[in-house]
């Protein structure tokens, strides 16, 4: 086969014996190349391949408390500035890696704080990229199994140093932070954020829980007391707790995901402290695996649509 053009040097291509659909993409590669010739001699570009999409950006923090370096994604609303006077509340985000929740929970709160809705205020978000949940989210557990099973497990009192004594200052210092602080967890992460409920409640006066995995340690936190037992707390705080319908639990020792959720919301209900608002949400339509986005957006329109500031 021969391919001529005047404009350009012959060129002939020998294909005997060759496939026709061989023949075929060779053909289709030749004309390309003639393609892309013709574009550079004329001073045309080639297509543009765009521009990136930026939802955030990246920061790196180096923690003494846990002795490596963490990863954050941060949501910064729209116009924001450094020199503006305005604040903004903090959402700090368990399991806030991009392949994770970032993307969706930052959706969420950019929806909801359009100005045609304006459910929630602007927000600054910030998730913390996952290395290792067992060892972060949990404290030590009695369970002998787990500890061979999960041997990085029950260091959670270091990860609550980190929030509170690096994290926090640092997001503080960088970024025009309000005094709104929300944490969101599921999960493990869901287990992380009612410790520091029970033993640290003013690192945050919105805790967004969800799906707890209170099973771990055979459900040793309901059976503790939490701090802001029988004293009043110091500024308003708001508790949502969401769960789906999830079953039981893996643990030697029969447990159920909605029993232990509900568990919870008796035990803060019960405290009858006047500025702990407390919300408990079932949905079953949702599993462990599905249950995050849709309790989040529920717990927006549940803490706002109901806010004593509104």
């Amino acid at each position: 086969m021969r391919i001529e053009n005047n404009t350009y040097p012959k060129i002939c291509i020998c294909l005997t014996g060759t496939s026709r659909l061989l023949r075929q993409f060779l053909l289709l590669l030749v004309l390309n190349g003639f393609v892309m010739t013709a574009m550079a001699q004329n001073g045309a570009k080639p297509p543009s391949a765009g521009k990136p999409f930026v939802l955030g950006t990246i920061e790196e923090l180096q923690s003494k408390e846990l002795g490596e370096k963490r990863t954050l994604n941060i949501y910064l609303p729209e116009g924001y500035t450094t020199t503006d006077t305005v604040t903004y509340p903090v959402i700090y985000l368990l399991d806030g890696s991009a392949d994770e929740d970032f993307i969706h929970v930052v959706g969420l709160v950019q929806f909801y704080s359009f100005e045609w809705i304006k459910l929630v205020p602007k927000s600054i978000v910030v998730g913390i990229a996952t290395v290792d949940r067992r060892r972060d989210f949990t404290f030590p557990t009695t369970i002998e199994s787990d500890k061979k099973k999960y041997p990085t497990t029950g260091h959670s009192d270091r990860f609550i140093n980190f929030l509170e004594k690096e994290l926090q200052p640092f997001v503080e210092k960088k970024f025009r932070a309000g005094a709104t602080k929300t944490i969101i967890g599921q999960s493990l992460g869901g287990l992380l954020a009612t410790e520091i409920l029970f033993k640290k409640p003013a690192l945050f006066n919105q805790y967004i829980i969800v799906s707890p995995s209170l099973w771990w340690d055979n459900g040793w936190l309901l059976s503790q007391q939490p701090v802001i037992q029988g004293k009043n707390i110091q500024r308003p705080a708001t508790v949502y707790i969401g769960v789906g319908k999830e079953g039981l639990t893996p643990t030697a020792i029969p447990r159920v995901m909605e029993v232990d959720a509900n568990l919870l919301k008796e035990k803060l209900s019960a405290l009858k402290q006047q500025q702990l608002r407390v919300m408990f949400d079932y949905l079953p339509m949702e599993n462990h695996g599905t249950i995050l986005h849709q309790a989040v957006a529920n717990a927006f329109k549940m803490i706002y649509e109901t806010s004593p500031t509104k």
